[in-house]
């Protein structure tokens, strides 16, 4: 994602962020929200409390003006539907290749319904490895079982 496809918050907070030398990691053990939901309340697609974001603003040495963007409602789902950044993409080539099989695994093992994506947490861990570093997402939702009326 460039940065004339994000919101000029997320610009201001990037560049503070990076003016300090700070890592999400940093942020979040100031704050004591997972790295994973900064990112996610940087980028507009959740909302901080008045409480959080006021403390990202004061770790970054941002006006507390910005509080109210930060507050709002957040946005989900920025970019294209098949996304052009290769990181991101190799997300949405994973669902390609194994959604489907996942999909069966998760409804075989608890029924006809989907895992939550509000009531949900993703961890990112890094893990050495000697014939290359390797990348562990962790995601944990909710299973919400479909309704029958």
């Amino acid at each position: 994602m460039s940065n004339t496809e994000i919101p000029t918050i997320t610009a201001t907070l990037l560049a503070a962020k990076q003016a300090k030398g700070l890592t999400f990691a940093d942020l979040e053990q100031a704050i004591g929200r997972d790295e994973v939901w900064l990112a996610a309340v940087i980028y507009r697609q959740a909302s901080a409390s008045v409480e959080e974001a006021s403390k990202l603003l004061h770790l970054l040495g941002l006006s507390e003006a910005l509080v109210p963007e930060l507050t709002a409602s957040s946005v989900k789902g920025l970019g294209p539907i098949v996304p052009t950044d290769p990181l991101i993409y190799r997300f949405y080539e994973i669902m390609q290749v194994y959604g489907m099989p996942m999909k069966e695994i998760i409804q075989e093992k608890f029924g006809d319904g989907i895992m939550s994506a509000i009531d949900f947490t993703l961890d990112i861990e890094k893990e050495a490895d000697p014939k290359g570093d390797r990348v562990k997402v962790t995601m944990n939702g909710k299973f919400l079982p479909y309704k029958k009326w």
